[in-house]
């Protein structure tokens, strides 16, 4: 077993219980991806196809789940947010969580773990979404399928499903392709042609990045390689998020 991965394991989450009451943690390896719309089917803002670089980190194996979000506001005392339709199930991802929420609650376990803790960027994201250095080239993460892979406006009910039931990536981890729409910690902005190293997005704007698309949309929005956009301040009922860790 790797000695990084049984180090954070032990040393990161040493208090995570059976119940996966805080993330377990995805090691990804360091290397270079084309990043962008490979393939030619996906919108304008995800061109020009650049090459990005980036140094090792870890990344949540699902997204932030209702329980963690639960366990974080018992102890801070934050509200919960307004419940979806189909109320709050802990297995499920949270959702009506704002950028600045995702944000507050990647702060706090960054003070209780004495690590950085934050949101991706969107280069980390999606590098991690594609399988990092053990890619396959899939159009979803994970496979060529999205119903394998994800839940998406054909097959999710009407609503969020549990984290970590459909096919993990190649790096085993789960849902980011679908279920519900992930924060980045990157403003908005438009790709540049030449290469980059761990690259973080615009200086500044409006809107922060959103990736994975949605239990409410269509496979398109699925793709590795979309984008999504939004104001930071705004909550809705397919949003949520997934931390990274860095060592």
């Amino acid at each position: 077993m790797n000695k990084l991965f049984v180090f954070v394991a032990l040393s990161f989450f040493a208090f995570a219980t059976k119940a996966q009451s805080y993330p377990e943690m995805i090691i990804v390896e360091g290397g270079t991806f084309d990043m962008g719309d490979e393939q030619g089917i996906g919108e304008a803002d995800e061109q020009p196809v650049h090459p990005v670089t980036l140094k090792t980190f870890s990344i949540a194996k699902t997204e932030t789940t209702v329980l963690q979000w639960k366990t974080y506001c018992d102890a801070t005392g934050r509200k919960m947010p307004d419940p979806p339709s189909w109320g709050w199930i802990d297995s499920h991802p949270i959702v009506n969580v704002s950028w600045d929420d995702a944000v507050a609650y990647c702060d706090w376990m960054s003070d209780k773990t004495g690590k950085i803790c934050r949101l991706p960027t969107e280069a980390e994201w999606e590098y991690a979404a594609r399988g990092g250095k053990k890619s396959k080239g899939f159009k979803f993460s994970g496979g060529q399928s999205i119903d394998l892979t994800g839940w998406y406006k054909e097959n999710s009910g009407d609503k969020t499903n549990s984290v970590a039931q459909k096919r993990a990536n190649e790096l085993g981890l789960y849902d980011m392709s679908g279920n519900v729409w992930e924060w980045c910690e990157d403003w908005y902005g438009d790709y540049s042609a030449g290469a980059q190293t761990n690259p973080k997005g615009a200086k500044s704007g409006g809107f922060r990045v959103l990736r994975g698309g949605s239990w409410f949309l269509a496979s398109t929005y699925c793709r590795v390689a979309s984008r999504s956009l939004m104001m930071p301040s705004f909550r809705y009922y397919y949003y949520g998020f997934r931390m990274v860790f860095i060592e």
